[in-house]
């Protein structure tokens, strides 16, 4: 299982797609506040589709309570700032990956005290970031490939056909 942690999440579709995301992967959703939406937001809902109902999710009032509620966290930080690729780590069992905000990142104050476990998705100079939800579903499923993809169905079946 995988911890996916959104640092002051700014557009409520990014965080519905994640949501979803972390519902079809088994993963937990922690929100740090402040959140740039109400969690009842119509737009929330629509991205996490029908979904929502099903995630686990947890908010916290900032990244101090975030720890103190989850003390010994193993903490990932997913940032454009990193100086290793994602797939040069090894995501534990459990483990938190934390990204910030669509406008900002994660703040530097805390990707200082994390900075042997932060990381980056490479990509060309000219592009500042990716989309959030395309970020966070790379490197969560990196991390889920490198458990064996425990838990998650590996094989498809065809409505009307045999393969």
């Amino acid at each position: 299982m995988v911890n996916i942690v959104l640092h002051e999440p700014e557009v409520p579709a990014n965080t519905g797609n994640i949501g979803r995301t972390c519902v079809a992967t088994g993963s937990v959703l922690h929100l740090i506040e402040p959140l740039g939406f109400k969690i009842n937001d119509k737009m929330l809902k629509r991205a996490g589709l029908d979904y929502w109902d099903k995630l686990d999710v947890r908010r916290y009032l900032d990244f101090d309570d975030f720890l103190a509620k989850n003390p010994g966290a193993k903490i990932y930080m997913a940032t454009t700032k990193a100086r290793q690729t994602y797939t040069d780590v090894n995501y534990e069992d459990g483990c938190y990956i934390m990204f910030g905000k669509e406008s900002a990142g994660i703040p530097e104050e805390i990707l200082l005290a994390y900075r042997e476990n932060a990381v980056r998705i490479p990509m060309l100079d000219a592009i500042r970031s990716l989309n959030l939800g395309n970020s966070v579903a790379i490197v969560l499923y990196e991390a889920l490939r490198q458990q064996g993809f425990r838990e998650l169905q590996l094989e498809g079946q065809l409505h009307h056909h045999e393969w």
